[in-house]
């Protein structure tokens, strides 16, 4: 629910910039909207705590393609009828490619 209030929050926010002909109440408004609900912040908890939710974000974020287009290869890809989508990193494994963060023993 806090999530989905500061989603609510930074919206009311940009609302409100775009409403109104005030070049420094808009700015102000920015900078205080994005904030106060930091975005970036609200959606990498989710992913990291909603294990559907991660995994549709894998599937349509950071492409370029319709996004039909993105489920019609993500749906393939789940059935084995077609290759994995392009964007799904080195060897369809759903990396990013960079490697792991993590120290190794």
């Amino acid at each position: 629910m806090s999530i989905r209030e500061e989603f609510e929050a930074v919206d009311w926010y940009d609302q409100r910039v775009d409403a109104t002909n005030d070049a420094d109440l808009a700015a102000v408004l920015a900078h205080t909207g994005t904030r106060r609900g930091t975005r970036g912040h609200d959606l990498e908890w989710l992913r990291r705590n909603d294990s559907v939710l991660s995994q549709h974000m894998r599937t349509y974020l950071f492409t370029t393609e319709p996004v039909t287009e993105v489920e019609a290869e993500a749906e393939e890809a789940a059935s084995g009828d077609g290759p994995s989508p392009a964007h799904d990193g080195p060897g369809g494994s759903g990396s990013l490619g960079i490697g792991s963060l993590k120290g190794v023993d």
